[in-house]
């Protein structure tokens, strides 16, 4: 079975990733959570052109990629995870255990580090969340993420269908989390114990300090839940994007140059407004006797 998804992994992906972005596009078509703030003729062509310059981008500079990086490093005995011995089903899950772990980090450091800050921004300028939002990252971050994976996979030493699988995950997950969807009570309360949830996702997406630097996690919650920058619930209302940037965007060339154009101060997020405190009654004074 592994060797017919390695066999057929362009197909497997581009399988993948069209099915649940056309489910979950019918689904906030049909049954969005929130309100648009812009029409998707304002906002589709800039991401999706985002998406097929950063693929072109990863073809041309990394023509093996993760999975051809895998099976050359599983060829030569590289990595952690070779040298415990595991059963593979069990050398898999920890695989993608240990990747999603590892490119929740990455996240946390692209909104640490200010050059990082300035490509990830990108990803954040977006004035609603749906299906094309979780594609929308500027190709620069795309090939340094790339570069992170593939060192990542030489160190672990994870099995190429581990790669596949785990890619194939965060890419399906990545669409679903910011689909402009929630999932009913019952449910969206018991899986965002574990799982991403797309509500859980769109605090991270606040133009609030407090919430857009929380809530990491695209596939496994664990991590937020782990190192307390998980936020359950965000302020009311939620506020999508970045403060400067709440304007109509300008299309492809003007996403691409935003890293370089945007002021610096304009890359900080807004603090969070201190809550306001109800007044106290005047306590009066006890006579003292005599």
């Amino acid at each position: 079975m592994s060797d017919w998804f390695l066999a057929h992994e362009p197909a497997v992906r581009l399988a993948s990733f069209a099915s649940v972005f056309a489910v979950m596009a019918a689904w906030e078509t049909f049954a969005p959570d929130r309100a648009r703030r812009l029409n998707r003729l304002h906002r589709w062509p800039g991401n999706l052109a985002l998406v097929a310059l950063s693929n072109l981008a990863v073809r041309v500079l990394f023509p093996i990629a993760a999975v051809g990086t895998a099976a050359w490093a599983q060829s030569r005995g590289f990595g952690l995870l070779p040298a415990l011995g595991l059963p593979d089903a069990v050398a898999v899950l920890l695989a993608i255990v240990a990747l999603d772990g590892a490119i929740w980090l990455q996240h946390v450091v692209s909104h640490r580090v200010p050059l990082l800050w300035r490509l990830h921004l990108v990803h954040h300028a977006d004035l609603d969340l749906d299906v094309t939002s979780g594609t929308r990252f500027h190709p620069g971050e795309i090939v340094l993420s790339l570069l992170y994976k593939l060192l990542l996979v030489v160190a672990l030493g994870p099995s190429p269908v581990a790669v596949l699988l785990f890619e194939v995950w965060l890419n399906a997950m990545a669409v679903f989390n910011h689909a402009n969807v929630a999932l009913p009570g019952p449910i969206e309360r018991v899986a965002r114990w574990l799982f991403v949830t797309p509500t859980v996702h769109r605090t991270h997406h606040s133009v609030i300090a407090s919430e857009g630097h929380a809530n990491f996690g695209f596939n496994l919650v664990i991590w937020d839940r782990i190192f307390g920058t998980y936020v359950d619930q965000p302020r009311s209302p939620l506020v999508l994007g970045l403060p400067a940037l709440q304007a109509t965007p300008k299309g492809l060339g003007w996403l691409l140059a935003l890293p370089l154009t945007i002021a610096r101060d304009d890359t900080v997020l807004r603090p969070a407004a201190p809550t306001p405190r109800a007044p106290q009654p005047e306590r009066q004074s006890t006579p003292h006797p005599g």
